[in-house]
């Protein structure tokens, strides 16, 4: 392994010296900061991680607690690009990212803060998690640096999409259309969900409409067997909707399938409206009507907003910020106007 003491006897100069160019210092020549720094890259030197972090107390290496109960893991449509995002703009800022463990199976299994100290993370980015767990809690009221996704904790960063915003765009495009039987199938409860489900509501009443209870049923995110089964049931009421919002496009899928079995045209005879704005909606048939999430950018800035609380913790501002979608109008709802 190529050393310091290596590179300074290439150049002829001190290991100090080596060591200030390597680090950017500015109290020594451009040219021996050129000199050292090619030098290094053709002997091929890699810093010592360990003695980095020893020496400024960072090991630049962020923890993200990502606990899907749904089982889908990192092939969940909304979070894998949030994290992809994350992962871009953290590596950009020179820091890694590692997933804090969940295994509560293994016996003496740490809790999230003590595998955080223990690893060292400089900080740790809450994802996906349940954030009632007072081992969420217990990471979030320590010392250690934290950002949160679509959850908010007081004097906490956090970076949220604007769910009220977001459905208010939707279901305002839906009842300008003409809809007046509006059915909503909601996520499991979460922050999300009653941000979501508030707005419907308020754009119900602003277009002069009561919603009956019967149109406000359940299923978890990403299920197309709850959607699925929800689906039939308001297909089956007295007053079946004109069109159907699904906590999700991912769940929308199931619902579509249930209309498609009644011999239903989708955009026709019913419409229907995701959310999150994924890939596979634009490639059905009809087209889905969706609201886009910005999850390349909800990620992006959960790790901006993180480094600058890890580098700069006495002048960051721990602040929330909202990340706007936008409307993808699609072909699955039909204009009754």
């Amino acid at each position: 392994m190529v050393s310091l003491k290596d590179i300074a006897s290439e150049c002829g100069v001190s290991v100090a010296t080596v060591s200030k160019a390597l680090n950017g210092q500015s109290d020594i020549g451009e040219d021996t900061k050129k000199r050292v720094i090619e030098v290094a890259d053709r002997l091929g030197y890699v810093p010592n991680a360990v003695a980095k972090a020893l020496k400024t107390d960072k090991t630049h290496n962020i923890g993200v607690l990502f606990v899907d109960e749904a089982g889908s893991g990192l092939t969940h449509d909304y979070f894998s690009s949030v994290l992809d995002g994350f992962k871009r703009e953290a590596e950009k800022n020179g820091y890694d990212i590692t997933f804090i463990s969940n295994n509560k199976e293994r016996p003496g299994r740490a809790t999230y803060l003590e595998h955080t100290r223990f690893r060292r993370f400089d900080g740790v980015c809450i994802a996906c998690v349940d954030f009632t767990n007072p081992e969420v809690f217990e990471l979030v009221t320590s010392e250690i640096p934290v950002v949160t996704i679509d959850h908010i904790f007081n004097d906490t960063m956090a970076v949220i999409s604007d769910n009220v915003g977001g459905m208010k765009s939707l279901a305002g495009y839906i009842f300008e259309r003409g809809h007046r039987k509006v059915a909503y199938i909601h996520g499991e409860k979460s922050a999300v969900t009653s941000s979501r489900l508030a707005a419907f509501y308020r754009v119900a009443e602003k277009f002069g409409t009561e919603v009956p209870d019967e149109y406000v049923r359940e299923a978890p995110y990403r299920d197309t067997k709850g959607a699925y089964r929800e689906t039939k049931a308001l297909l089956d009421l007295p007053q079946p909707p004109t069109c159907i919002l699904y906590p999700d496009d991912f769940a929308a899928l199931g619902g579509i399938r249930a209309i498609r079995e009644r011999g239903l045209v989708v955009g026709k005879d019913i419409s229907v409206a995701g959310y999150d704005g994924l890939r596979i909606g634009r490639h059905i048939s009809p087209r889905l009507t969706t609201l886009r999430q910005d999850t390349q950018r909800i990620g992006e800035t959960a790790a901006e907003r993180l480094v600058n609380l890890i580098e700069n913790p006495k002048t960051a501002l721990v602040q929330q910020y909202m990340i706007t979608g936008s409307l993808y109008e699609g072909e699955s709802v039909a204009d009754l106007t």
